[in-house]
């Protein structure tokens, strides 16, 4: 060990009497002036008698990066601590990703808890647990003037990074053969794992989706999309987003970073990729875009969901006019993204003779082809196409529902009113602009 830098324990030293200091007078608070556990608790804070205890109970408690309470809570058996910067590189996203700048986490006895967050007190840049691992002669000399009791104390401190026993696993734990020979059937070629819970890493997810959903700044970003105005930091979605709850109304007996997420743990959705058989090709054999645009699987289901509503018979108020106008926005919003679509086609193609499209679907689904020809035959091009185009939306719907409803020119004033507004306000924010 070498020799200690005097300004350096001094500071390290206050760090320790102002942690000590803060617990006690949070507990302190709550007792009244005259009440005899106050000497009780200035005794337990003075900074040789809390250390001596802390270093005690540290055997309670375990610092790991991996733990086996996540996969069951009953299970028993080794938790592992392996700082990142150990971990071999790997080209998939893990652990080894977080380098020095990571989490630690804490299991065992909850009651002792208060050990760790001692450790995690940092002094330019390094945790009171790694200068603990590292023997600092700084921190021992801050812990006592007695250098026996604090290089004790230090390698009990330490301790909380070191396998607790043997390495076992659990009835409980999961376990899986992985094969490592060319043959299956020899029982000899098979590694037997047992996944533990990449807690830190778990961790580092948890706080980043916390920043991208709840942040001021994230916020700030979305209300500068919504206004259409430039902002420097991205806006990150996270759709189908799991929250998987661990330890149920107890999350510290779990470990202690879990406690601090209140159990919650984010799960990203793995979901497969929606097949498309056949690319996107033009409207060519058919009179109407409706005819596909009915087909798609979004449309279909919105569809169904609106008529069911309808069919319910709700009341006529305030909540069913929003419903209600909820799903035909939905619609509305399907029906410009297959425009959308059908616009990022090489233009021309509803100038063939194959295409059988009228002038107003032809002219809003192919605009560029469409002026091509315009300009060859010296023809004006016609300023109406939105309100034609939300017209024939409206139509489309009322056929949709006019069995068994009766829809009729009420219901298709609403909806084309709904998809001309709809169209005017991209058209504001340069989309679908003729």
């Amino acid at each position: 060990m070498n020799q200690p830098d005097p300004n350096r324990a001094t500071a390290l030293r206050g760090i320790i009497t102002d942690f000590l200091m803060k617990r006690r007078d949070a507990k302190l608070k709550d007792l009244a002036p005259d009440e005899p556990k106050r000497a009780e608790l200035h005794e337990q804070f003075i900074p040789a008698t809390w250390l001596e205890d802390a270093a005690r109970r540290a055997g309670q408690i375990q610092a790991v990066t991996h733990s086996l309470k996540p996969v069951h809570p009953d299970a028993k058996g080794t938790n592992l601590y392996c700082p990142p910067s150990t971990l071999a590189a790997a080209e998939v996203v893990g652990s080894h990703c977080l380098g020095d700048n990571f989490a630690g986490d804490v299991v065992g006895n909850a009651a002792a808890l208060d050990v760790h967050k001692f450790l995690k007190q940092a002094h330019a840049g390094s945790s009171l647990l790694e200068l603990s691992v590292a023997a600092d002669a700084d921190l021992a000399a801050a812990l006592s003037d007695d250098p026996a009791k604090a290089l004790a104390w230090m390698q009990a401190f330490a301790s909380l990074t070191e396998p607790r026993g043997r390495l076992t696993s659990h009835t409980l734990a999961k376990q899986l053969y992985w094969q490592t020979g060319d043959d299956p059937l020899n029982d000899a070629g098979f590694q037997l794992l047992a996944p533990l819970y990449a807690s830190s890493l778990a961790h580092r997810v948890f706080e980043t989706l916390q920043d991208d959903r709840f942040s001021d700044a994230a916020k700030a970003a979305r209300e500068a999309r919504k206004a259409n105005t430039f902002s420097e930091r991205p806006v990150r979605e996270y759709p189908q987003l799991a929250v998987q709850q661990l330890g149920g109304t107890k999350p510290q007996n779990i470990s202690q970073l879990n406690s601090e997420r209140r159990g919650n743990n984010y799960l990203l959705a793995s979901l497969p990729p929606v097949w498309r058989s056949v690319d996107l090709k033009p409207l060519l054999s058919t009179d109407s875009m409706f005819h596909r645009f009915g087909r798609r699987p979004e449309v279909r289901q919105s569809v169904k969901a609106l008529l069911a509503f309808l069919k319910s018979d709700p009341k006529r108020n305030m909540d069913t006019r929003d419903k209600r106008a909820a799903w035909v926005q939905l619609l509305s919003d399907e029906f410009l993204q297959f425009t959308a679509e059908l616009r990022s086609l090489e233009p021309g193609w509803s100038q063939t003779p194959a295409c059988q499209l009228g002038d107003a679907e032809a002219r809003w689904l192919d605009p560029d082809g469409v002026a091509t020809t315009d300009a060859e035959l010296v023809r004006p091009a016609p300023t109406n196409i939105p309100e034609r185009i939300s017209a024939a939306f409206a139509n489309w719907l009322n056929a949709q529902l006019r069995d068994p409803l009766p829809t009729g020119d009420t219901e298709f004033l609403a909806w084309r009113n709904a998809m001309h507004e709809h169209i005017k306000t991209e058209e504001r924010e340069g989309n679908h602009v003729e």
